[in-house]
């Protein structure tokens, strides 16, 4: 395995790095803070940087790329807080274009966004396709597809929901066969989508209720396809909270070479050495099992629920580890709204709860692992 990155990922990171840098993002998720209507809308940025169709293939006009380029993306997304529409639709665009549906050049182009509402599947722990329920730790079960094509049902929490146009839904079906995605318009009879704004104003969640709402199934989208793209979304949201890391790391490290007290420079003292280390640790760890998960996406289908839960895992870790590090750093500096260490550390702590949270990607590689052994 080579762990390079190809010239063609370095420049699709670098454009990325460079598109990002026009638009104040951790500025704007301050001021977000007390009005999130000021944060920018960065869509048509990925637009014209043709991530909306990274996943999808050239021939629907997409760019046909694969999973790890889609998280070099997002890696950049999570270094400046960019609230960018991505981990709701990449997965949403994978399964449209598995599925063949017709929307799938808009979605590609960006001319409508799409969002995957998402179900996780069964495990070892719970035998079911459940979702977020609106409060407390018991998740619920997936909406349910009837005999006549209706949808009913609830999912909570769904990342990028808000001004979706396409939602790509996983359903039970009513008869008891497998699962199925269906696909309905965001502005459909039947459906609701109420914006929520909890802790981290960069992220754009929304409530999503179906009320026989009638949509399409995706043909040839089983439960294995399924599957694949709540990994993927893992793997998304695992490479965006690495990219929050490299920042908290590179910000903790400049702090410590200038801070100077009692003559010498904090990061002279062990114990502030010793956490920047610690950074570092988390952050190869975690960008190790990424490439993993790419490779696994890609070469090896059958490993990719393990390699996408356990980065998922390893980069929340980090960035939970990083943003409290960042803070202590900056000493009393950092626990003020003078200094951006907190808005990382919200997103630190709302990022380890969406998607099932950290605690069920540990579950997912602790289950694979010992059913393995």
């Amino acid at each position: 395995m080579n762990l390079e990155l190809t010239d063609e990922q370095e420049f699709l990171r670098d454009a990325a790095r460079d598109a990002l840098s026009r638009v104040k993002t951790v500025a704007a998720a301050r001021s977000a803070i007390e009005d999130p209507s000021t944060l920018p809308d960065l869509w048509p940025t990925a637009c014209s940087a043709g991530w909306a169709g990274l996943l999808v293939c050239e021939e629907a006009g997409g760019a046909g790329l694969g999973a790890f380029d889609a998280m070099l993306v997002m890696m950049e997304a999570g270094r400046v807080l960019a609230g960018v529409s991505l981990l709701g639709h990449l997965p949403a665009s994978e399964l449209l274009d598995r599925g063949g549906s017709s929307s799938v050049g808009d979605v590609a182009e960006g001319s409508a966004r799409a969002c995957f509402v998402a179900a996780r599947p069964p495990g070892d722990v719970v035998a079911a396709w459940t979702v977020e329920a609106s409060s407390g730790c018991v998740r619920v079960e997936a909406p349910e597809l009837d005999a006549e094509g209706r949808l009913d049902g609830q999912v909570c929490w769904v990342v990028d929901a808000p001004g979706a146009a396409v939602l790509v839904v996983v359903a039970t079906q009513a008869d008891g066969g497998g699962p199925v995605a269906v696909v309905i318009d965001g502005d459909a009879g039947g459906v609701s989508i109420e914006p929520v704004v909890r802790y981290d104003a960069t992220r754009s969640l929304g409530h999503v209720t179906f009320a026989g709402a009638s949509g399409s199934v995706l043909q040839g989208v089983g439960a294995s396809e399924l599957a694949s793209a709540w990994y993927l979304a893992q793997a998304l949201l695992g490479a965006e909270s690495l990219g929050a890391v490299e920042t908290a790391l590179a910000t903790s490290v400049s702090y410590a070479k200038e801070r100077f007290t009692f003559g010498r420079a904090i990061g002279s003292y062990q114990a502030v050495k010793h956490s920047l280390v610690e950074i570092l640790r988390l952050r190869e760890n975690a960008y190790s099992l990424l490439v993993y998960a790419g490779w696994a996406y890609q070469d090896a289908p059958d490993e990719f629920p393990l390699a996408a839960s356990a980065a998922r895992a390893a980069a929340g870790h980090a960035l939970d580890y990083a943003s409290r590090a960042l803070i202590s750093v900056h000493g009393g500096l950092g626990a003020t709204w003078e200094h951006d260490a907190p808005l990382f550390f919200r997103r630190a702590q709302l990022s380890r709860r969406l998607l099932g949270g950290l605690g069920d990607a540990t579950d997912r590689v602790a289950g694979e692992l010992l059913g393995a052994a």
